[in-house]
């Protein structure tokens, strides 16, 4: 299962970046299909490999391999759980922040909208919230919210009203049901790019990705040690802007670097790579959900 799972996007460039030891504690906070860490372990002579992953079925392509522990959380509880594992610092932390091709081409997880399927989009099965119940429940100005800010639609308002006298009938429950709605509402060369589009924001609210990213990157300002490097993976402007203001600020939301009384700027981190690592063209032959990758990486000061 796990050959076909995902395909790692980026596999050598985040070897590269993480500047390996052989008896390093290192992180995976998207485990995945388990393709970057199988080849961290490659490189590992001891040490520890610490993997996250809240969906059950990335479970089960973790290795046999007494140097790795998988936690199935949300990697927002990085720290907490390397607490409880008493590892005060870990040596790197990956974060490949893309759906995996396994959630995509599974019908009925309802990732993709090439496949008839319920709309859940849930990465965590045990969660309550799933895609329906926001098109559903939620209210004109929050709908308006997620599918500006997380789709970045610009007739955000149009779409909205759709789904709103949609739901005066009719419930959504099937992904097909959601089509019925947009069919209308986009040009035919348009249609798949506005899709993707709606499938990403609602996904996002549905796994609450965005504050789980938040979250997980302030947090590796204290786990990571010094000289621990930071490598991140991020498919879409929303997260790769706050990955790029938190390897230059030390902040998320905060694009100016802050200075001392004397004029010294205060980051925890500096920059690896100057612009974002980007997939080959061979890559992008073989791997075409490469294609808007873009690789980050930071060390700890």
């Amino acid at each position: 299962m796990g050959e076909v799972y995902h395909v790692p996007v980026l596999l050598k460039e985040c070897i590269d970046g993480l500047n390996l030891k052989e008896n390093g504690i290192y992180v995976d906070v998207t485990f995945g299909g388990g393709g970057h860490t199988k080849e961290i372990l490659k490189h590992l002579k001891g040490g520890k490999m610490i993997v996250f992953d809240q969906d059950e079925d990335a479970y089960e392509n973790r290795p046999d391999d007494e140097r790795l522990i998988f936690v199935r959380h949300n990697f927002r509880y990085l720290k907490h759980f390397l607490r409880y594992l008493n590892i005060d610092h870990v040596d790197g932390i990956l974060a490949d922040l893309g759906v995996s091709s396994h959630h995509f081409d599974t019908p009925e997880r309802g990732f993709s909208f090439r496949f008839e399927g319920e709309l859940d989009m849930r990465m965590n099965k045990q969660s309550a919230l799933r895609a329906d119940d926001i098109l559903n429940e939620y209210e004109e100005n929050d709908l308006f919210r997620i599918f500006k800010n997380y789709g970045e639609i610009k007739n955000a308002g149009k779409l909205v009203r759709g789904i709103l006298s949609y739901r005066q009938s009719s419930s959504f429950k099937m992904i097909s049901d959601l089509l019925e709605l947009v069919e209308p509402c986009v040009p035919s060369r348009e249609k798949n790019k506005f899709l993707a589009k709606v499938f990403q924001a609602l996904r996002i609210e549905v796994n609450r990705e965005m504050e789980a990213l938040k979250e997980m990157l302030m947090q590796t300002k204290d786990v990571l040690a010094p000289e621990g490097r930071l490598v991140v993976i991020s498919y879409h402007s929303l997260e790769d802007r706050l990955v790029k203001n938190f390897m230059k600020t030390g902040d998320c939301d905060q694009t100016q670097v802050e200075q001392d009384f004397y004029g010294k700027t205060i980051v925890p981190f500096k920059s690896v790579t100057r612009k974002p690592i980007l997939p080959t063209a061979k890559e992008l032959e073989e791997n075409t959900r490469s294609r808007s990758a873009k690789l980050r990486i930071a060390e700890k000061e």
